[in-house]
This record gives structure tokens, C-alpha cells and sequence, in this order.
């Protein structure tokens, strides 16, 4: 990323136990961690990306902390209450464009990342749907002040606060991992070391544990 397009991203995840609760397979709770181990490692890879990641999970705070991140403590406001707090957190980085991130993008890759950062760039606000393309994986603004209007039909939402749609990237950063459904795609487009550990141990058979991760 180029030196100009310095920003901070967001990342909230919910992680172990509650998190994707709609993801009906045994493991889930080590797959929650993992699909938020890898969107971790992904932005992280982009040099120019400052990350804060807010979660209430222990076994995440150490590991986004050990990698590097700002991590913020998510007190289980709902996903637009946690971007607001990163987004007060985020004031130490200076007067830095920011973005939103969903933190269960098993598929990401740094230059997925990359990519939907530098499409958004080109605007003052502007947003990454997802796959569907009525949700929202990415939310940016230039000056730093987000709006976030996450949740069911989000991308309209935010469409409606001005924010431009950005569709030209890779699927890697459009494919968040809700359904069952959603997971065989990521498999299918790649996914991060994370969860390929936590497929490979077995974690649509079994339980997975990820204490690892910390």
C-alpha cells in the first residue's frame, strides 16, 4: 500500500464461545477463532494498515496483541458499538482514514486487503459488500469518522449515508462465513493457515481447541 493510503482498520470479532452462532458444525467455537487468526495475519501483512481488533475473547486478545495489534474490549454492545470503540481507540494513530472489517473472512488474503483499501481510497466514503451483496465486509472513510450501520441489510444502509460500493475486488475479502454454505466456498477459494489447521484436525467431525492461537 502506498505511504498516502496509511489507515486504520477495525476488526470486531466476537470469537469463542458465542461467536457465528448460525455456523451449525461441531468445532464451531475453533473455527470462530480461527476465521478471526486469519483476517488477523491479513491485515497485519499490509504494512500500511494500523489494526485494532475489539473482542471479548482472552484466547484473541493475546494473539492479535502477540501479532501486533491494538486491542480494545469489546463489552457486547452489538458490532456497531465495537466499531465506535475502535474507533476511539484508533485516535493515537493521528488523523488516519479508517475502515470496518468483519473479522470472519477465513479466505483473506493481504492482498485482498490491499485491494479493497485502495478501491475505497478513491472516495471519500465508500464501502466492500459482501458476496450477496446486501451485507458490508469493509467500510471506509477518509477523514476518519465511520458510520456504521451493520446488520441485516447493510449494504443498502450504508449506501443511503453516502457511502460508495466497491465491488471490484477479490472474493477472498467479499466471503464472510455465516452458514455452512459459506464455508464450503472459502474452502473452496483458499482458506487461511488457521482454519485449514482447524479442517484439517477435524473441526466439522469434533470440537477443535485453539488455545494455540494464544
Amino acid at each position: 500500500m502506498d505511504e498516502d493510503l496509511e489507515c486504520v482498520v477495525i476488526v470486531p470479532v466476537q470469537g469463542a464461545p458465542h461467536g457465528k452462532s448460525r455456523l451449525t458444525v461441531p468445532g464451531r467455537a475453533g473455527l470462530s477463532r480461527a476465521f478471526a487468526a486469519d483476517t488477523i495475519d491479513a491485515v497485519m501483512r499490509v504494512p500500511s494498515a494500523h489494526l485494532v481488533v475489539v473482542t471479548p475473547d482472552p484466547v484473541l486478545t493475546r494473539y492479535a496483541r502477540a501479532a501486533g495489534a491494538l486491542v480494545v474490549l469489546d463489552t457486547g454492545a452489538g458490532l456497531n458499538a465495537a466499531v465506535a470503540a475502535g474507533m476511539a481507540a484508533g485516535v493515537p494513530f493521528g488523523a488516519l482514514p479508517m475502515a470496518a472489517m468483519l473479522g470472519d473472512l477465513p479466505a483473506v488474503t493481504p492482498e485482498a486487503v490491499r485491494s479493497g483499501l485502495m478501491q475505497c481510497a478513491g472516495h471519500e466514503r465508500a464501502f466492500v459488500p459482501d458476496l450477496a451483496g446486501t451485507g458490508t465486509v469493509l467500510l471506509w472513510s477518509r477523514d476518519g469518522r465511520l458510520q456504521p450501520a451493520f446488520g441485516p441489510g447493510s449494504a443498502a444502509a450504508h449506501e443511503a449515508l453516502g457511502y460508495v460500493r466497491c465491488e471490484r475486488v477479490p472474493s477472498h475479502l467479499r466471503l464472510d462465513v455465516d452458514v455452512r454454505a459459506d464455508l464450503a466456498v472459502a474452502i473452496e477459494l483458499g482458506c487461511g493457515r488457521h482454519t485449514a489447521a482447524a479442517l484439517a484436525a477435524g473441526a466439522l467431525s469434533h470440537p477443535v481447541s485453539h488455545e494455540g492461537l494464544g
